[in-house]
């Protein structure tokens, strides 16, 4: 990671005081929604990755939609739905300051603990291929581990503006928020949900490493951190059957290791560009979650090497632009938007890498959709929230009036001067 990231300096008093007399910026802020108040690169490639899913949950659900419900649109219409909300959704977010949601830090910590601990509480949490991950809302069924991930992400955002000087200088100012964060993957491994506790442990590593926690403790810490996740990974007879069909999956084809079989026959039959939209054989009943879990798979059978390149270049896209807004955004001391977008970041990259890692046989199953296009309410709703949020960041970052521009920090200082 560049050190540009790290120990940015938000405390500055040179930015808090500039006054770029830029008038074409601040009438910029003051514009139409399509200007420089929504970063653009960033929502088109956000509508590029919706719609493609779309296209992609249609094509990889159209057999099992059929035989299950007899309507082959069943999966894509609620997919549609879900894709609305999270539009909506997302809106919201963009219209509300952030200060709102820094100022809810602590509650939406306690909040994601609460929900985590009644999702284990039998009839209360719901049994899906045996995982207790969803609590029952009426006819919705909410993953509360998507809406934890992304609580929590606000809250260590909080944490960091507060105790930036603890997390930089002290051992207890780095482990506080770690030690609230392992108390939330425990619960979520108790589900059980093991790729959603690495994603959230990672995101709280990567948001402290970027606010300059010292190497030596985020060393340490990150060393113990691998030591008990291998030491789970090897606890339960069901880990290290899902370890072993990872590391050979081809020795056990029609047991431990068919749905990693399928999946790397459906990559590879794809070749250069594809066997054709909807013409996939492995979605036939053959690769188990294709339009969930294993989405990828299918697409890049459908549409190749090409279009499986052209699916992570978005990704990329995405992530670096998160990255840019949370530069820019502490730069501007905006440190609280800034951490926040460090931290969402992380996570869609993060998600995003092991789903196409598990599918490409590189990972063990872990159980995480693909952000964006995965089948699944909850997913689709939380992601398109976290796109919100980074929108919002940017949008505040331009209405200071003190939006960097290329060149760092001793640009910005430079045209205060």
């Amino acid at each position: 990671m560049s050190a540009d990231f790290r120990d940015t300096g938000f405390r500055d008093t040179d930015l808090r005081n500039t006054d770029l007399r830029d008038t074409d910026l601040r009438r910029a802020a003051a514009g139409p929604l399509f200007g420089t108040r929504v970063d653009l690169p960033l929502l088109l490639v956000s509508v590029a990755v919706l719609c493609l899913g779309l296209v992609m949950v249609e094509s990889a659900s159209i057999s099992v939609a059929t035989r299950l419900t007899g309507n082959p649109f069943y999966y894509f219409e609620h997919q549609v739905v879900y894709a609305v909300l999270g539009v909506l959704a997302a809106w919201v977010v963009y219209r509300i300051p952030l200060v709102v949601w820094q100022r809810s830090g602590m509650l939406l910590l306690l909040l994601s603990w609460v929900m985590l601990a009644l999702v284990l509480i039998p009839h209360l949490g719901h049994v899906v291929n045996g995982s207790r991950r969803w609590i029952g809302a009426g006819p919705i069924n909410i993953q509360v581990s998507e809406l934890a991930k992304l609580f929590i992400t606000i809250y260590l955002a909080d944490y960091l503006v507060r105790r930036h000087e603890e997390v930089r200088n002290t051992f207890g100012g780095f482990l506080k928020p770690m030690l609230a964060m392992a108390l939330a993957a425990v619960l979520l491994l108790k589900e059980p949900d093991y790729g959603s506790a690495v994603v959230l442990l990672a995101i709280g590593l990567g948001m402290l490493f970027l606010a300059g926690a010292r190497l030596k403790q985020f060393g340490l810490f990150l060393l113990f951190t691998l030591i008990g996740i291998a030491l789970l990974a090897v606890s339960s007879p069901y880990r290290v059957a899902r370890l072993t069909s990872f590391l050979d999956p081809w020795a056990d084809p029609y047991n431990a290791g068919f749905q990693l079989t399928q999946s790397l026959i459906a990559i590879g039959s794809g070749s250069w560009f594809g066997v054709g939209l909807g013409d996939s054989i492995q979605k036939l009943f053959y690769l188990p979650e294709a339009y969930t879990d294993f989405l990828f798979a299918v697409l890049a059978e459908e549409l190749g090497l090409i279009g499986a390149f052209a699916v992570i270049a978005l990704y990329a896209v995405m992530v670096v632009r998160g990255f840019h807004i949370g530069r820019r955004a502490v730069l501007a001391a905006q440190p609280f938007a800034g951490y926040l977008a460090y931290g969402i970041a992380i996570w869609l990259g993060l998600q995003a890498f092991i789903n196409i890692g598990v599918n490409m046989g590189l990972l063990p199953t872990k159980g995480l959709t693909l952000p964006l296009m995965s089948y699944g309410g909850s997913s689709m709703v939380v992601n398109c929230m976290a796109l919100g949020f980074l929108q919002r960041a940017h949008r505040e970052t331009v209405e200071t009036g003190a939006l960097p521009k290329a060149g760092g920090r001793r640009r910005v200082r430079k045209e205060a001067a």
